[in-house]
Protein backbone atom coordinates (compact mmCIF):
# COMPACT_ATOMS: atom_id res chain seq x y z
CA UNK A 1 0.00 0.00 0.00
CA UNK A 2 1.31 3.37 -1.15
CA UNK A 3 1.74 6.48 1.45
CA UNK A 4 1.01 8.58 -1.53
CA UNK A 5 -2.19 10.34 0.04
CA UNK A 6 -4.33 12.03 -2.90
CA UNK A 7 -5.51 15.57 -2.12
CA UNK A 8 -9.44 16.12 -1.20
CA UNK A 9 -11.17 18.52 -3.53
CA UNK A 10 -10.95 20.98 -1.20
CA UNK A 11 -6.50 20.75 -1.23
CA UNK A 12 -6.66 20.86 -4.98
CA UNK A 13 -8.98 24.01 -5.22
CA UNK A 14 -6.62 26.20 -2.70
CA UNK A 15 -3.85 24.63 -4.61
CA UNK A 16 -5.00 25.81 -7.99
CA UNK A 17 -5.97 29.58 -5.77
CA UNK A 18 -1.87 29.96 -4.96
CA UNK A 19 -1.12 28.67 -8.59
CA UNK A 20 -3.22 31.13 -9.88
CA UNK A 21 -2.29 34.16 -7.31
CA UNK A 22 1.50 33.29 -8.29
CA UNK A 23 0.90 33.46 -11.74
CA UNK A 24 -0.68 36.79 -11.51
CA UNK A 25 1.82 38.02 -9.15
CA UNK A 26 4.30 37.20 -11.39
CA UNK A 27 2.38 38.56 -14.38
CA UNK A 28 2.78 41.99 -12.63
CA UNK A 29 6.46 41.47 -12.24
CA UNK A 30 6.49 40.39 -15.77
CA UNK A 31 4.84 43.45 -16.92
CA UNK A 32 6.95 45.68 -15.30
CA UNK A 33 10.05 44.37 -16.81
CA UNK A 34 8.28 44.48 -19.84
CA UNK A 35 7.52 48.25 -19.53
CA UNK A 36 11.16 48.95 -18.12
CA UNK A 37 13.40 47.17 -20.37
CA UNK A 38 11.29 47.39 -23.97
CA UNK A 39 11.50 43.55 -24.41
CA UNK A 40 9.19 41.34 -26.54
CA UNK A 41 6.73 40.03 -24.24
CA UNK A 42 7.51 36.69 -25.37
CA UNK A 43 10.67 37.36 -24.54
CA UNK A 44 9.98 38.07 -20.99
CA UNK A 45 7.55 34.92 -20.75
CA UNK A 46 10.11 32.75 -21.89
CA UNK A 47 13.00 34.68 -19.01
CA UNK A 48 10.31 34.34 -16.33
CA UNK A 49 9.51 30.48 -17.56
CA UNK A 50 13.29 29.25 -17.52
CA UNK A 51 14.33 31.48 -14.43
CA UNK A 52 11.82 32.93 -12.24
CA UNK A 53 8.13 31.00 -12.07
CA UNK A 54 8.13 29.08 -8.93
CA UNK A 55 12.06 29.27 -8.21
CA UNK A 56 13.19 30.47 -4.82
CA UNK A 57 13.35 33.89 -4.13
CA UNK A 58 15.60 35.56 -1.07
CA UNK A 59 15.28 32.16 0.37
CA UNK A 60 12.03 31.85 0.36
CA UNK A 61 10.02 28.60 -1.55
CA UNK A 62 7.84 30.70 -4.43
CA UNK A 63 4.45 28.38 -5.32
CA UNK A 64 4.59 26.82 -8.40
CA UNK A 65 2.52 29.73 -11.21
CA UNK A 66 -0.04 28.70 -13.48
CA UNK A 67 1.60 29.11 -16.33
CA UNK A 68 -0.88 29.12 -18.72
CA UNK A 69 -2.77 32.44 -17.06
CA UNK A 70 0.60 33.63 -16.45
CA UNK A 71 1.51 34.07 -20.27
CA UNK A 72 -1.98 35.14 -21.06
CA UNK A 73 -2.18 38.06 -18.41
CA UNK A 74 1.48 39.39 -20.12
CA UNK A 75 -0.03 38.76 -23.71
CA UNK A 76 -3.31 39.96 -23.16
CA UNK A 77 -1.63 43.59 -21.49
CA UNK A 78 0.93 43.96 -23.57
CA UNK A 79 -1.38 43.58 -26.66
CA UNK A 80 -4.27 45.75 -25.20
CA UNK A 81 -2.28 48.14 -22.94
CA UNK A 82 -4.17 51.36 -24.78
CA UNK A 83 -7.57 50.17 -24.65
CA UNK A 84 -6.65 49.21 -20.62
CA UNK A 85 -5.08 52.59 -20.21
CA UNK A 86 -8.05 53.98 -21.68
CA UNK A 87 -10.52 52.12 -19.19
CA UNK A 88 -8.39 53.09 -16.64
CA UNK A 89 -8.05 56.71 -16.93
CA UNK A 90 -11.93 56.94 -17.18
CA UNK A 91 -12.24 55.58 -13.39
CA UNK A 92 -9.07 57.26 -12.15
CA UNK A 93 -9.97 61.21 -10.59
CA UNK A 94 -8.95 63.83 -12.17
CA UNK A 95 -5.83 64.51 -10.82
CA UNK A 96 -4.54 60.80 -11.88
CA UNK A 97 -3.31 60.32 -14.70
CA UNK A 98 -2.59 56.30 -15.92
CA UNK A 99 1.10 57.63 -16.42
CA UNK A 100 1.07 59.45 -13.43
CA UNK A 101 0.90 55.91 -11.29
CA UNK A 102 4.37 54.47 -9.82
CA UNK A 103 5.09 51.34 -12.31
CA UNK A 104 4.08 48.07 -10.70
CA UNK A 105 1.09 49.91 -9.46
CA UNK A 106 0.52 50.72 -13.14
CA UNK A 107 0.80 47.12 -14.06
CA UNK A 108 -1.03 46.03 -11.26
CA UNK A 109 -4.44 47.80 -12.30
CA UNK A 110 -3.57 46.66 -15.77
CA UNK A 111 -3.86 43.22 -15.07
CA UNK A 112 -6.94 44.20 -12.69
CA UNK A 113 -8.71 45.64 -15.89
CA UNK A 114 -7.74 43.00 -18.50
CA UNK A 115 -8.98 40.03 -16.03
CA UNK A 116 -12.45 42.05 -16.02
CA UNK A 117 -12.36 43.15 -19.41
CA UNK A 118 -11.85 39.72 -21.10
CA UNK A 119 -11.96 36.86 -17.94
CA UNK A 120 -15.99 36.48 -17.66
CA UNK A 121 -15.10 33.13 -16.14
CA UNK A 122 -13.39 35.14 -12.64
CA UNK A 123 -15.60 36.99 -10.94
CA UNK A 124 -15.05 40.67 -10.41
CA UNK A 125 -15.06 39.94 -6.71
CA UNK A 126 -12.53 37.21 -7.27
CA UNK A 127 -10.45 39.72 -9.75
CA UNK A 128 -10.35 42.49 -7.12
CA UNK A 129 -9.58 40.82 -4.35
CA UNK A 130 -6.59 38.92 -6.77
CA UNK A 131 -5.29 42.04 -7.30
CA UNK A 132 -5.47 43.66 -3.39
CA UNK A 133 -3.60 41.14 -2.33
CA UNK A 134 -0.93 41.99 -5.43
CA UNK A 135 -1.13 45.28 -4.69
CA UNK A 136 -0.05 44.29 -0.74
CA UNK A 137 2.72 42.49 -1.71
CA UNK A 138 4.29 45.68 -2.95
CA UNK A 139 2.80 48.76 -1.92
CA UNK A 140 1.00 49.88 1.63
CA UNK A 141 -2.44 50.97 2.48
CA UNK A 142 -2.64 53.77 0.49
CA UNK A 143 -1.84 52.09 -2.44
CA UNK A 144 -3.84 49.08 -1.79
CA UNK A 145 -7.06 51.44 -1.29
CA UNK A 146 -6.20 53.21 -4.75
CA UNK A 147 -6.43 49.71 -6.47
CA UNK A 148 -9.57 48.42 -4.70
CA UNK A 149 -11.04 51.95 -5.44
CA UNK A 150 -10.29 51.86 -9.01
CA UNK A 151 -11.02 48.19 -9.83
CA UNK A 152 -14.13 48.65 -7.92
CA UNK A 153 -15.51 51.44 -10.54
CA UNK A 154 -13.98 49.61 -13.11
CA UNK A 155 -16.07 46.36 -12.43
CA UNK A 156 -19.41 48.67 -11.80
CA UNK A 157 -18.85 50.15 -15.52
CA UNK A 158 -17.63 46.53 -17.14
CA UNK A 159 -19.65 44.11 -15.28
CA UNK A 160 -22.42 45.86 -13.01
CA UNK A 161 -24.65 43.24 -12.62
CA UNK A 162 -22.24 40.81 -11.39
CA UNK A 163 -21.43 42.56 -8.17
CA UNK A 164 -24.28 42.48 -5.78
CA UNK A 165 -23.27 45.15 -2.63
CA UNK A 166 -21.41 48.17 -3.19
CA UNK A 167 -17.35 47.43 -2.74
CA UNK A 168 -15.86 44.62 -2.82
CA UNK A 169 -12.46 44.84 -1.29
CA UNK A 170 -11.63 45.66 2.38
CA UNK A 171 -14.61 46.98 3.23
CA UNK A 172 -14.11 49.59 0.83
CA UNK A 173 -16.06 51.66 -1.46
CA UNK A 174 -14.60 53.02 -4.69
CA UNK A 175 -14.27 56.85 -3.91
Amino acid sequence: MSDDKQPSAKERSQQLALERRAARLAAVQALYQWEQTGARPEAVIAEFGTHRLGKAAENAEMPKADRKLFAELVRGVSAGVEELDDMLSAVLTEDWSVERLESILRAVMRCGAFELAHRQDVPPKVVISEYLAVADAFFGEKETGMTNGVLDKLAQTLRPGELTAKGTGRGKTAS
